[in-house]
């Protein structure tokens, strides 16, 4: 991905660097060839050359580009779990990854990790990003993901004959879980997705308190990715499916709907990040009714909505990380929506804006391995830089309405708002 060339100032705004502490009033931000030079109080500011790119934050907010930390660019209105795999031919699937990573990226997400996809889509796609063959945002990826023979990722009847391979790999063994990470090493994966845990989608034969591997399948998908030096994490909402994935040396933990006092040792023992997901419960409690989600369904998902925010309550209180990013692709929670996420955990678990923020920019990165490139608004680090004609600290909601961006910048270069 290309870096911009020259001088960018941005100025008359606020800035909230990500990293959490207090914004800066009447700041600016110098961006030389691509790279943070400066960031802080105007008055401070060094003085740009006459050429210089000027960007007028408009009394609003100079902030990190979000991460979305649980991306699925392959999920496109999808109605039942067995839509994931044979709705749509993976042609088309293809093109629609590459129309989701560029909604994303002009909703303000300049960086996503993958949280699993059709196929290896997200392997390629993000060699196109980053080739600047198409926009989107820079992608960690993750490709097919691992989910024991049985669980909730497998639900093709044998007697057809297409399997799932498409999707996931299925395990049965710590032999074939060994097997199936080599096949993702093959496929240029980055991080490996697994299924630890059922959800409340699958109530009749994988609800979220079933487990779906074995421990020592789960410690087999670590040792062998660790050995390629890939990462690995899992879809754990079961209490014992958490504390095994920790046990196994899992890099982080999806969900973790109902961590108990043992889990949550565990997690800040390793400080092992944690992305929650959950705007997608409310969805679908909330529009579950319209897609004639059955009430035992929507019942789960109440059950994951509670579980789920207090544990996450639970975690950042005890010092823990936390990402942003959720299922989105699903009828009732369609990508776009990425921000929603960010209001629902302002206005129905209880953390403040610069706490959710400061989740979404900087421990995103740092879950996807680049803390040290983007995340936080600081000097050496790439200007993905979003800026937004709003206080976001005053309203965060501000966020789910791409149209008052200004500029959605990476490296530098404006790829998205209304300066594009």
């Amino acid at each position: 991905m290309k870096l911009a060339s020259g001088t960018t100032a941005i100025t008359n705004g606020t800035l909230v660097d990500g990293n959490g502490g207090p914004p800066v009033r009447d700041a600016a931000l110098v961006i030389r060839d691509g790279r943070i030079s400066f960031a802080g109080p105007m008055r401070e500011a060094p003085t740009v050359e006459p050429e210089a790119t000027r960007i007028d934050a408009r009394g609003g907010t100079i902030m990190p580009g979000l991460v979305e930390a649980h991306f699925h660019p392959t999920y496109f209105n999808v109605a039942a779990l067995e839509d994931l795999d044979i709705k749509y031919p993976v042609e088309y699937v293809t093109l629609l990854a590459a129309a989701n990573a560029k909604l994303a990226l002009e909703c303000g997400y300049t960086a996503a990790r993958s949280g699993g996809s059709l196929f290896n889509i997200d392997v390629w796609l993000k060699k196109a990003i980053e080739g600047d063959l198409c926009p989107g945002p820079r992608l960690a990826a993750s490709g097919r993901e691992i989910c024991g023979v049985g669980g909730l990722m497998d639900w093709n009847p044998d007697f057809r004959k297409i399997g799932m391979d498409g999707l996931v790999l299925l395990v049965n063994g710590p032999d074939e879980a060994r097997s199936a990470v080599r096949k993702l090493v093959k496929d240029g994966v980055e991080w490996v997705k697994t299924y630890p845990t059922g959800d409340a989608a699958a109530p009749d034969t994988n609800d979220h308190h079933t487990l779906c591997m074995t421990f020592e399948e789960m410690h087999a998908v670590v040792s062998t990715a660790h050995n390629h030096k890939l990462k690995v994490t899992g879809h754990c909402r079961a209490t014992e499916g958490i504390k095994n994935a920790l046990r196994a040396g899992y890099d982080a933990i999806e969900h973790g709907t109902f961590i108990d006092d043992e889990g949550l040792e565990l997690l800040l023992k390793r400080d092992v990040p944690c992305v929650p997901a959950l705007y997608f419960e409310l969805a679908s409690v909330e529009r579950g009714p319209e897609f004639r989600l059955p009430p035992r369904v929507i019942d789960g998902h109440k059950e994951t909505l509670e579980g789920g925010a207090e544990s996450a309550r639970k975690i950042l209180k005890a010092g823990g990380r936390l990402g942003m990013g959720g299922d989105f692709g699903f009828g009732w929670n369609p990508h776009g929506d990425y921000a929603r996420e960010l209001s629902f955990f302002v206005k129905y678990v209880g953390f403040s804006p610069l706490e959710v923020i400061t989740c979404a920019t900087r421990t995103g990165a740092q879950i996807m391995g680049r803390g040290a490139e983007f995340g936080t608004l600081e000097p050496g680090k790439l200007g993905d830089v979003l800026v937004v004609d709003g206080d976001v600290l005053a309203d965060i909601s501000v966020l789910e309405d791409r149209t008052r961006f200004i500029a959605v910048m990476q490296g530098g270069v404006v790829k998205a708002g209304q300066l594009k």
